[in-house]
């Protein structure tokens, strides 16, 4: 399986990432646990989660998307073949938020109970949190790393103008630098990603990790009228936002792409992302058998120029 690096950082990753949002949410245990031994046996090593996973659920408290890796990490004895992400910062409860050196410190302990390990790989700043310096939330994860539990650091939610503060910072002050950005990014929302995102990111070789990578399932071609918004939980949202005249010259797009390839629109989608120079790895999600079937798929589908051409076209 081809390995590419994150950012600076040492690690390399599969160029397909597992999304972990599902874990506790739509995927109960037992099948996150198939679902993850599947998508390790295929070859992959590349799992993203949060400690804000699924805190949106009834009955949900956040960790358990954590803390449903941790038990299969523990289970299969797959530590050290993979790579494991999460983050911190997305309000839990008032008082369990942000960026500031204590909350981190509180946090990563509790993520790292939850995963039943002695170090994240890669720990993301989940949301950009202006109230607490840089040169602060910069220092706690420099302690994170000489502690040993964690190997390297990145951001998500972030805008142009403050990444570049924080890496002018990590320069400045010989402090550890956000060696990659998950932003939302696919081919339905290129223009936040595209605008001064990825050009910073190439800049200075930061890891592009996208998410929402399936706009939600809609680049699936699973929702293709208002009647398919029932399909999933989130149905409603997806028809509400992609189901218009660009969001169907998108699906046709696929439809022809993926009938030259005899493959599906989702395959093609990710196919797309993995080959947008920068970008190391999208972050798709499966709850199914066949969807992570389409997620390994795609890693193997090669998009030539006239696919690439049709399809930011209809995008653009």
């Amino acid at each position: 399986m081809e390995q590419r690096p994150l950012g600076r950082s040492g690690l390399t990753v599969a160029p397909l990432c597992f999304g972990g949002n599902v874990f506790g949410w739509t995927a109960n245990e037992a099948t996150s646990h198939r679902l993850l031994d599947a998508f390790v046996g295929a070859g992959f090593n590349f799992i993203d989660t949060a400690d804000v996973y699924s805190a949106w659920v009834p009955g949900n408290h956040g960790g358990e998307s954590e803390t449903i890796i941790g038990s299969w990490l523990k289970a299969r004895g797959t530590r050290d073949r993979v790579v494991i992400a999460t983050k911190v910062g997305w309000e839990l409860a008032p008082d369990r938020k942000g960026l500031s050196p204590a909350y981190i410190r509180t946090a990563v302990d509790e993520s790292l109970r939850r995963l039943q390990t002695d170090r994240i790989d890669l720990y993301q700043a989940h949301v950009d949190d202006p109230t607490v310096p840089f040169e602060d939330t910069l220092g706690a994860f420099q302690d994170l790393i000489a502690a040993g539990k964690v190997q390297a650091i990145g951001a998500s939610n972030i805008a142009a103008p403050r990444l570049r503060d924080a890496l002018a910072v990590s320069a400045r002050e010989d402090l550890p630098r956000y060696e990659t950005l998950q932003p939302e990014y696919n081919l339905y929302d290129r223009a936040g990603y595209e605008a001064e995102l990825e050009g910073l990111c190439r800049e200075h070789g930061l890891g592009a990790i996208s998410y929402f990578s399936l706009a939600s399932g809609f680049l699936s071609g699973k929702y293709r009228s208002v009647a398919d918004a029932g399909k999933s939980a989130r149905g409603q949202g997806v028809v509400a936002k992609y189901l218009n005249p660009r969001g169907q010259a998108i699906l046709a797009a696929l439809d022809a792409v993926a009938a030259r390839h005899a493959a599906a629109p989702a395959q093609v989608a990710l196919a797309w992302l993995m080959a947008r120079p920068g970008l190391t790895a999208p972050i798709a999600s499966a709850t199914t058998p066949d969807q992570l079937e389409d997620l390994i798929s795609a890693a193997h589908l090669r998009l030539d120029a006239e696919d690439v051409e049709r399809l930011d076209a209809a995008s653009a």
